[in-house]
């Protein structure tokens, strides 16, 4: 048999497959992604692969501002403290990696990993505890780099987190691979992630991240907003209802004083949502 008549054979590619399958050729971003749907929809590959392909277009144009952990509410370790205290903080919080503060939060000095603090919990150890002995180099990103220049970097370094830079220097927040990670194959939760994450995850400033399926009495409660909840349910079908047509990713629209961006969709469902207070109720 001759190459040429290998035409579904699995030496082709994934896109020349769907556009043999489908037919015409995408020219634009735009256009590929309706032709990636249109190849769910007839069942090429399932509604999971779509989600992470859309995940992986949504990541490169996405900044660390959009999905960084807040100042206000990052978990730290002071340098000048006690091995004592700093298990409280390690027990309490459940995270795995600290930055570490001198005086107060602009000025990081290192990171601290939970795993590093093992040698000291033997019994009997009768090692003197040094923080100067265990802490690492501290990452530092700016607000505006893109999440795949980031993800990229991450897996260059072998790094997990890093220290996010606003524009003026100071200390904005902290972003991991994990939060890069959720972008694409949705929320990863682990043992010590909570029910309140789960629909509403508040990024400081005004901003918050809201699951679609939202009860609109719930986002209401969050946000302080004042959605009748009537006609709809969720803060996604009142959003539906609102532009009028299935949103996609990247989508904008103001109701109220909340500017709503799609984060996450596909063709039948929004997933998740970016909210911004833009005016005080």
């Amino acid at each position: 048999m001759t190459d040429d008549t290998q035409d579904s054979g699995s030496g082709r590619s994934l896109m020349d497959r769907l556009v043999h399958a489908i037919g015409g050729e995408p020219r634009d971003r735009g256009e590929l992604l309706e032709l990636l749907r249109d190849a769910q929809a007839r069942e090429i590959f399932d509604a999971d692969t779509l989600q992470m392909v859309e995940g992986v277009f949504q990541v490169v144009e996405m900044r660390v501002r959009d999905i960084m952990i807040p100042r206000g509410q990052m978990v730290v370790v002071e340098y000048d403290t006690t091995l004592e205290e700093i298990l409280t903080v390690v027990i309490e919080s459940g995270h795995s990696r600290f930055p570490v503060i001198n005086e107060d939060k602009d000025n990081v000095v290192g990171v601290l990993l939970a795993k590093d603090l093992l040698r000291y919990s033997g019994i009997g150890s009768q090692q003197r505890f040094r923080l100067d002995d265990i802490m690492r180099k501290a990452t530092f990103t700016p607000e505006t780099k893109r999440l795949n220049v980031l993800l990229k970097e991450f897996r260059a370094a072998r790094n997990h987190m890093a220290i996010v830079l606003d524009e003026y220097g100071g200390v904005g927040g902290l972003v991991t691979i994990e939060d890069v990670l959720e972008e694409i194959v949705g929320e990863i939760d682990d043992e010590h992630d909570t029910e309140e994450d789960v629909d509403i995850k508040d990024h400081g400033d005004g901003r918050y991240s809201v699951r679609a399926l939202t009860p609109i009495e719930d986002f209401n409660d969050t946000l302080g907003t004042q959605f009748g909840d009537e006609e709809f349910d969720t803060i996604g079908g009142l959003l539906m209802q609102h532009i009028g047509h299935m949103p996609k990713a990247g989508e904008t629209a103001t109701i109220d004083g909340c500017q709503f961006r799609v984060l996450s969709a596909d063709s039948r469902r929004l997933h998740l949502l970016q909210v911004t207070l833009t005016a005080s109720e």
